[in-house]
């Protein structure tokens, strides 16, 4: 297994270091929904079966001696090999490996920020013990998700039964705090829900004095499904997918916002200009892409060649 580093970026006094979760395959049709593949692919590649890279780097945002961790990755010695197949897995889950480069444990997270609770975000909330007990992997923090999103995770629809899975909340139950609108975990880090992607669906904000991060959760997959036309298959309410993508984005365009990704595997941070066409600030990821850019995407941003 390849040696493991790992990204920071500093946001004034916040510490955001990107964990590193299972990177898997997904078919690049589900992702851009419906969008022409001749339109979309001049922007992102693929390998040529049409599957497109993700990853799946939990956050860890360090603040005034807290930890908190935005989503969970998968935990990806829970999964069957028909799992494995069916989600593209490429590498197994380090987080735990990740938490020990900076000298911590699972046990060291005091908040986990749950965007929503699809499988490839919440697989890594739980795993099974030496005595094969399924079991929180982040036994002393509090876990914040909206009340819609944990509501159909215990319920799911024909729709949403293979992505919220028992396995991952039910050890998890009394750790979990709900909330409806909007959240301030602490002044500075704020939950407000969305739906869209799923119904429960919540974006977080970072706050240091006049800055802003966001983070879309899976409103905005990449730096490229910034039109908020674009929306993915995989959104089980695509049109408040657009609603929420129209109202954020021009939020965050206007007032200079930098968004940060989960799933992104070019871009780890980026600002953009105020009608969102061009990057103002950007902060690359620092491993290479596991599906570089080729000549046929000839609308990739000019300063990667």
């Amino acid at each position: 297994m390849a040696e493991l580093t790992l990204q920071e970026y500093q946001f004034h006094d916040m510490k955001l270091t990107w964990l590193r979760g299972a990177d898997k395959l997904t078919d690049a049709g589900t992702l851009f929904g419906p969008v022409p593949k001749v339109v979309w692919s001049r922007y992102y590649p693929t390998n040529d079966a049409n599957m497109m890279a993700e990853l799946t780097d939990p956050i860890l945002i360090q603040y005034k001696g807290k930890n908190y961790l935005i989503d969970a990755s998968f935990d990806t010695a829970k999964l069957s090999e028909k799992q494995r197949r069916n989600l593209g897995i490429l590498s197994e889950s380090r987080v735990e490996e990740s938490l020990a480069l900076l000298g911590l444990s699972p046990e060291d997270i005091d908040v986990v920020l749950m965007t929503h609770m699809h499988h490839d975000h919440s697989g890594g909330l739980t795993y099974v013990n030496d005595q094969g007990k399924l079991v929180s992997k982040y036994s002393n923090a509090k876990i914040i998700v909206n009340d819609v999103e944990w509501y159909e995770m215990r319920n799911p629809n024909n729709r949403t039964r293979g992505t919220y899975l028992r396995e991952n909340w039910e050890p998890i139950q009394d750790q979990v705090t709900t909330f409806s609108e909007y959240i301030n975990v602490i002044p500075e880090i704020q939950m407000i829900h969305t739906s869209g992607h799923s119904n429960g669906n919540s974006i977080i904000l970072l706050k240091q004095g006049k800055d802003t991060m966001i983070h879309m959760g899976d409103l905005m997959l990449s730096h490229v499904h910034r039109n908020p036309l674009w929306v993915p298959a995989v959104d089980d309410y695509p049109m408040k997918s657009i609603l929420a993508k129209e109202k954020w984005l021009r939020q965050a365009f206007e007032n200079h916002y930098k968004f940060f990704f989960y799933h992104d595997q070019f871009f780890a941070v980026a600002e953009f200009d105020k009608e969102g066409k061009e990057f103002v600030d950007y902060v690359l990821r620092s491993r290479p892409p596991l599906i570089p850019f080729t000549d046929q995407q000839d609308r990739k941003p000019d300063f990667l060649g």
